[in-house]
């Protein structure tokens, strides 16, 4: 038996939906796993020029938890990462490694399940839905953790909004970006972000575009994180010049989020590249399926 599970990229918190909103990309990491008589590892693309993915593989170690557990056994199976997610960088790329680990693991085991089972499966290794929600079903997610369970609206987003995102090359851990921000709040910040977040839920579902600017605002999170990469304040500052509809942080960062009109994208992605030779900027198209699984 061999599968395919195709993982999207996602952007988090868009703003102030700090742990609650996020958004899949069309950028992906491919796992292909196989039957094998022996067991192997090899991986191509982000993570390729790192010893430990391949020694202490996170992926491989939660699809053989999920396995042994459904089926009672270790069995020997050819492990393939094409990863195109870059690590570190705000663009959930430990989301996409856990949800199709776990997703890999049923269908291996050959179990139904759908992929609400999936995405509670997560919340044993991943305990914010803000970037596994939209991992899972793609789209537009905002998504609270309700008893246990992961709770989420969805919207799809249409085709004529595009995302170009700016990746610099320096890499952000979520741990310490977290652990820099305060552990009290004033209520005015938090009452911003309330409202803020509020706001552009309703502008995403409403489709309301040119409400996204004023609706992004935050409070809590965004500027203490960008101060470690000052570079950051000039991307959100040229995006907005250039026509962007949205400029948030991509989850604790580094990379920068940009929503855009498709007929601004162009002017927006040259304008970027342009101002930062030394970082990647790519325009993406947003997903709304969420990852898959082909059986060959």
């Amino acid at each position: 038996m061999k599968i395919t599970v195709k993982v999207p990229a996602t952007s988090a918190n868009l703003g102030p939906g700090f742990d609650a909103l996020g958004l899949a990309l069309k950028l992906y990491n491919e796992s292909v796993i196989e039957s094998s008589s022996y067991f192997s590892i090899s991986v191509k693309g982000e993570g390729s020029d790192k010893p430990h993915v391949k020694t202490n593989n996170t992926f491989v170690t939660i699809f053989y938890d999920i396995y042994k557990k459904l089926t009672g056994r270790r069995d020997n199976f050819r492990f393939s990462f094409y990863n195109s997610i870059p690590f570190s960088r705000g663009l959930g790329s430990s989301s996409a490694v856990i949800t199709g680990a776990i997703a890999a693991a049923y269908k291996m085991a050959d179990f139904q399940v759908n992929k609400e089972h999936i995405l509670n499966q997560t919340l044993v290794y991943e305990s914010h839905p803000d970037n596994i929600t939209p991992a899972v079903y793609g789209g537009f997610i905002s998504a609270v953790i309700h008893e246990g369970k992961i709770i989420k609206i969805k919207k799809e987003i249409p085709s004529n909004i595009k995302a170009v995102v700016v990746i610099p090359n320096t890499a952000m851990s979520t741990e310490r970006s977290r652990a820099a921000l305060p552990k009290e709040y004033k209520m005015k910040d938090v009452v911003f972000n309330l409202s803020h977040a509020a706001l552009l839920s309703s502008a995403f579902m409403s489709e309301n575009w040119d409400m996204l600017k004023t609706a992004s605002q935050d409070a809590v999170h965004e500027n203490i994180r960008m101060k470690a990469l000052s570079e950051l304040f000039e991307v959100r500052r040229i995006a907005y010049e250039e026509g962007a509809l949205l400029s948030a942080l991509s989850g604790s960062g580094s990379s920068f989020l940009n929503l855009v009109y498709e007929k601004h994208a162009p002017k927006l992605l040259n304008a970027l590249k342009s101002s930062f030779k030394e970082f990647k900027v790519i325009e993406l198209d947003i997903d709304n399926d969420g990852f898959s699984i082909l059986e060959s």
